[in-house]
């Protein structure tokens, strides 16, 4: 589950990451309001505005801006709420803007060089180790500098059952070329963020930047955080955090069934029951000619009801042209699926594209007769070869 940076800075703040001041507006009179507080609590000069949108790369698209008084702090937040915010990390068509955040500015002038860089805290599935990466050089071309510069990427690896060890932090200090009270408070930095991460359960945490401030502070200026859907149940607070105007309408839709549904830009949509059979599907689809529209799995106990819901959402597609249902009988029998497909289809009406069922496992025979019989427009197939050949007519 994505949030928010606010969201992310309140989870941060909580575990002792520092964090700039800053509070969240939906229109300019709040955000002027903001500003007014602000400016008692901190004393800021001035306030960045940023747009709250789950995506990355708001600066270069114009989501991030400098007020340096109340009347541009209400004039960039007119324009910006309501934009449709286009970032490298978007669609063309970019994500409507709804509420910004003012944020304390913290580039203030003082003795030492003000520092940007680059942390973040995820896990390494190659070993089964977390993971922080880390650069000197943080800012909106971090991706550049992974890709021109990768000597300036560091990484410590961190084993779950013995943490975060102290001299791992002090590593990170020094290869970010951290000195005297700077180098402390990143280690104090790198340790609050490290329990973040794990009491959170957190799949997902990207700080860019990390900024030294002139006086050797150390602040989480921003904040990517994504929360390991599975343990959400864990977290009522964090659940409460999602915002689902940020996520496509049809999959939080399927989500309401138990169903696992990420859609894309083909015209073969795909049901099938288990992950790794949804890859193989399609692989199938792309080898027939075909264009997968969607990943949508019904997990292993798949029932008409299910089924049922399944075919309703994958028809809300209008590119969708055919529909292949790969189901591998183990843990529900194939005549049950087969008489929930033509229930199905009965209940939904009259569905205007071709419709693929490939049965295998306990009564597969019996299944695909259950499809033969029934009169509609289905076509059963026992093999993989068979279904993709299906695609392959339908399509023409």
């Amino acid at each position: 589950m994505n949030l928010h940076e606010y969201q992310g800075k309140q989870i941060l703040k909580k575990y002792g990451v520092q964090v700039p001041e800053g509070i969240v507006a939906i229109n300019s009179d709040e955000a002027v309001n903001a500003a007014k507080i602000l400016n008692e609590i901190t004393g800021s000069k001035f306030l960045v505005i940023k747009a709250q949108v789950h995506a990355g790369g708001r600066g270069k698209g114009g989501g991030v801006k400098l007020a340096k008084n109340l009347e541009e702090v209400s004039s960039i937040t007119q324009n910006m709420i309501g934009m449709q915010l286009v970032t490298p990390q978007t669609s063309a068509e970019g994500k409507k803007v709804r509420k910004v955040l003012v944020q304390q500015d913290i580039y203030y002038s003082g003795e030492s060089e003000i520092k940007e860089l680059y942390m973040s805290l995820l896990l390494n599935r190659m070993t089964g180790h977390f993971m922080i990466m880390y650069s000197p050089r943080g800012g909106m071309d971090i991706e550049k500098v992974a890709e021109e510069t990768p000597e300036d990427i560091f990484t410590e690896e961190i084993d779950p059952k013995v943490g975060l060890q102290a001299f791992q932090a002090r590593k990170i200090a020094f290869n970010l070329g951290l000195k005297g009270k700077a180098n402390k408070e990143m280690v104090n930095f790198v340790h609050a963020l490290y329990q973040a991460y794990i009491n959170s359960d957190a799949s997902l945490f990207e700080i860019n930047p990390v900024v030294k401030t002139s006086d050797d502070k150390i602040f989480a200026v921003d904040a990517k955080v994504v929360i390991d859907g599975n343990a959400l149940f864990r977290h009522p607070e964090i659940v409460e955090m999602r915002d689902f105007l940020e996520e496509d309408p049809i999959e939080v839709e399927a989500s309401k069934f138990s169903l696992n549904y990420v859609k894309l830009d083909g015209n073969v949509g795909c049901m099938v029951n288990g992950a790794g059979l949804a890859m193989a599907t399609m692989d199938i689809i792309k080898l027939s000619g075909g264009e997968p529209a969607n990943f949508l799995d019904v997990g292993g106990s798949a029932n008409a009801k299910r089924v049922e819901e399944a075919f309703r959402i994958i028809l809300k597609d209008p590119n969708v042209k055919a529909i292949l249902l790969n189901i591998f009988g183990g843990i529900v029998r194939c005549d049950r699926v087969a008489q929930g497909v033509v229930d199905a289809y009965k209940n939904i009406g009259e569905i205007n594209i071709p419709i693929i069922v490939r049965l295998q496992g306990t009564n597969a025979v019996e299944g695909k007769e259950i499809i033969d019989n029934s009169g509609l427009k289905v076509f059963a197939a026992i093999s993989l070869s068979d279904a993709a050949k299906l695609v392959t007519e339908v399509l023409k």
